[in-house]
């Protein structure tokens, strides 16, 4: 268990340089975790991600009964699967603040039947699941709240989803719809299933993930455009025997936005141009700010490119890396805005408010809407103290405020509670601290 202190200083800094090598992907890390425990067969998993949301993961597949081992000091692990089934039926699961592990499990345990209760942290009760539990209960599913209605805890029971065709509403969370698909197998054992999206599909990078991991698993879904999802029946999950887990895209923009901000070269080692994560597409909204970017097979690096420019965009697609470009904004040369982030409002904290409230401390102006932000960068950043909400990408971000940049200087940073960036990056002020040369 890594030590971190109550805050963290970082001091000014007013050049970065050097190589990071990524951890693996988070979404990328559960998904396959829990596709190798349905699998038939048994799987190697490389590079797996070390972090809070994976251990949640993987502590509850060992209470369903899948059995699993690291190998060594590694992150590399071995899941030997259930084939389409899992051993234990009758479990209470701690599924801490992880929306990667639950919305996936809960569809997967109330296909399969059971008794479960599924909790988490206060945050997780907050954030919405009633999409997904609509879905799954017009289908035939047994799921109950047993706090909030539309919010964790749940309590499972079994049911008998005998749905041909399942509805479920895209614009939340796109968590809902994977979580569907990475069910429909055990759904479809004697008739096809086809899921619809009602409204807008969000975060459409986050369900090629799903799909290019289930093919790799044996299971192909048919698709039409972005509305309907066909799986025809037959088909079982079946192990690939070795697969390697990507570094993490989300992790990758707060290194490659300060290379952008502070000279660099910066390079990021572990995921490439043919990255299957949607956040790679972070490197446009760079370049467009004026970096200069550069792509490998399995790197990506960053250089300033002088004066940051401002930016004014749709970000649905990468909601998660779009965080970054809000502090790299503070270097810009005029207000950027961000438009169509409204899933910011249910993550691990209201993202939109954590966010104009933490900018406001710099010295910038910060006007929210529903789905938008808009940033005014200060005349020069103030040293503040920032909270961070129990929220990982909050830490991370906000460390950029401690560069200088071609156009305004750095300044002292405080990051309050520096321990939840272990939701996904355990050593990232490490990490941070290598290219900075001090923090």
């Amino acid at each position: 268990m890594k030590h971190y202190p109550r805050y963290l200083d970082l001091m000014p800094v007013n050049h970065v340089e050097g190589v990071v090598r990524l951890p693996g992907s988070k979404s990328i890390s559960n998904r396959t975790l829990l596709l190798a425990a349905l699998a038939d067969g048994q799987t190697n998993i490389m590079d797996l991600l070390a972090s809070d949301d994976t251990l949640v993961m993987l502590q509850a597949l060992h209470v369903l009964g899948i059995k699993w081992k690291q190998v060594g000091e590694t992150q590399n692990y071995v899941v030997e699967g259930a084939s389409g089934s899992l051993p234990v039926h009758h479990a209470e699961l701690f599924m801490g603040n992880a929306g990667t592990a639950i919305r996936p499990l809960t569809a997967a345990l109330a296909v399969l039947g059971g008794d479960f209760t599924l909790r988490g942290v206060s945050r997780m009760h907050e954030r919405p699941i009633g999409d997904l539990v609509d879905a799954l209960n017009t289908a035939g599913a047994q799921i109950e709240y047993t706090g909030e209605p539309g919010y964790p805890p749940l309590h499972i029971r079994r049911g008998h989803l005998h749905a041909q065709r399942l509805n479920v509403r895209g614009n939340v969370s796109s968590q809902f719809l994977t979580a569907l698909l990475m069910a429909a197998p055990l759904m479809a054992r004697e008739h096809d299933v086809t899921i619809e999206v009602t409204g807008e599909l969000i975060s459409k990078p986050y369900i090629e993930i799903t799909l290019n991991l289930m093919r790799r698993f044996g299971v192909e879904i048919e698709q039409n455009g972005w509305r309907e999802f066909t799986l025809r029946t037959g088909q079982n999950y079946k192990s690939p025997g070795t697969i390697h887990v990507e570094g993490d895209a989300s992790s990758a923009s707060y290194f490659l936005a300060a290379g952008a901000i502070a000279g660099g070269p910066v390079r990021v080692e572990g995921i490439g141009k043919d990255s299957i994560q949607g956040d790679v597409r972070f490197a446009e909204a760079l370049q467009r700010m004026g970096a200069v970017v550069s792509f490998g097979d399995n790197w990506i690096e960053a250089i300033s490119g002088g004066a940051i420019k401002p930016i004014d965009a749709d970000f649905n697609h990468i909601p998660d890396a779009a965080m970054t470009l809000a502090v790299l904004a503070l270097h810009a040369d005029g207000p950027s805005t961000l438009r169509n982030i409204g899933s910011w409002r249910v993550k691990e904290t209201d993202r939109i408010a954590a966010m104009a409230k933490e900018l406001r401390k710099l010295g910038a102006a910060a006007e929210e809407g529903p789905d938008w932000l808009r940033i005014t960068p200060p005349e020069q950043i103030q040293a503040a103290a920032i909270d961070t909400y129990d929220d990982h990408r909050m830490a991370m971000c906000f460390s950029l405020a401690s560069l200088d940049g071609p156009i305004r200087k750095g300044n002292r940073i405080r990051i309050n509670d520096p321990k939840c960036v272990a939701k996904t990056f355990p050593d990232y002020f490490s990490a941070f601290s290598r290219i900075a040369g001090k923090a």
